[in-house]
């Protein structure tokens, strides 16, 4: 009886702990409800890693260094991956990903032309690689301060960037501040358009200009022994600027004329060979006697 008894009360304990409504047993499904939620948020925030597989069927390239344009948008991407080894990137197009880490592009120093916009980056340091960036699209990402673009500094050839898009309605936290942009333009004196606004260039002198005649138009209504002096008239205009620049010629348009030119030379070639073909059959039938010059 004390053995039927004590099974029993074995049996009893076991139902107790796997028992769903006893506290055990919810702490023990709330754990694994816990564990599977967290497993779903890691791999959500795994997403998509950039691999040479999913570049050559984007671009139908065999080999990564001759990727010159690609567009990556919207794939869900979270991982650069391998993108640094396309190393003769000139276009590229990230939007509408998950990206935060931007290390790989380090490597692109041929990269021309970059759109992060919509993406979750904060940290702008490897794009101090890219010497060749003319343009830059990071409206909707989580830049916080102008400390964070202070890396851009070096880029001599950055003349576009935008941070803020009204009509997608994307913007940086950095952009709650009224003043940025100036504070954009003293830092970063190359740039000719911020956020799609000209602030160097073509159109950006009218607008000096118009500053200028507003201050001085300020200055004359105050009037007063303590005005300042009239200030000497300035040029609207740089000299030089209405000068006939070089054009640029990127890395495509020079292989498309090594390529013209390579082509342009074998058919030289062709045509010299065609020439000494047609002289050698003409020496061939001088050669021959005409049985009608025989007089007999």
């Amino acid at each position: 009886m004390a053995t039927g008894g004590g099974s029993a009360g074995a049996a009893g304990s076991r139902c107790a702990l796997t028992d769903p409504g006893s506290p055990a047993g919810m702490e023990g499904h709330s754990e694994a409800a816990a564990k599977e939620e967290e497993e779903e948020e890691e791999d959500e925030e795994e997403g998509v890693r950039i691999t040479p597989q999913l570049l050559k069927a984007a671009t139908g390239e065999f080999a990564l260094e001759s990727i010159l344009l690609l567009r990556l948008r919207g794939r869900g991407i979270a991982h650069l991956g391998c993108l640094g080894d396309c190393t003769n990137l000139e276009w590229l197009d990230l939007s509408g990903n998950t990206i935060t880490q931007l290390g790989p592009l380090a490597a692109l120093r041929s990269l021309a032309v970059l759109n992060l916009s919509r993406n979750r980056v904060s940290s702008l340091e490897p794009l101090a690689s890219c010497r060749s960036l003319q343009s830059l699209n990071l409206a909707g990402n989580l830049v916080s301060s102008l400390r964070a673009l202070r890396c851009l500094a070096g880029l001599r050839r950055l003349e576009s960037l935008r941070l803020r898009d009204p009509l997608a309605r994307l913007d940086n936290p950095l952009c709650s501040g009224a003043a940025y942009r100036d504070a954009l333009a003293d830092m970063l004196p190359s740039l000719k358009a911020i956020d799609g606004e000209r602030v160097a260039g073509r159109g950006s002198e009218l607008y000096q200009l118009c500053r200028d005649l507003d201050s001085s138009l300020g200055h004359s209504a105050g009037g007063g022994a303590g005005a300042d002096p009239p200030r000497a008239a300035q040029p609207w205009v740089e000299a030089g600027f209405w000068e006939p620049r070089p054009p640029r010629r990127s890395s495509i348009m020079e292989e498309a004329y090594r390529q013209f030119g390579e082509v342009l030379r074998e058919c030289r070639e062709l045509g010299r060979r065609a020439d000494d073909t047609i002289a050698q059959a003409e020496r061939a039938l001088s050669t021959r006697h005409d049985p009608s010059s025989f007089v007999f």
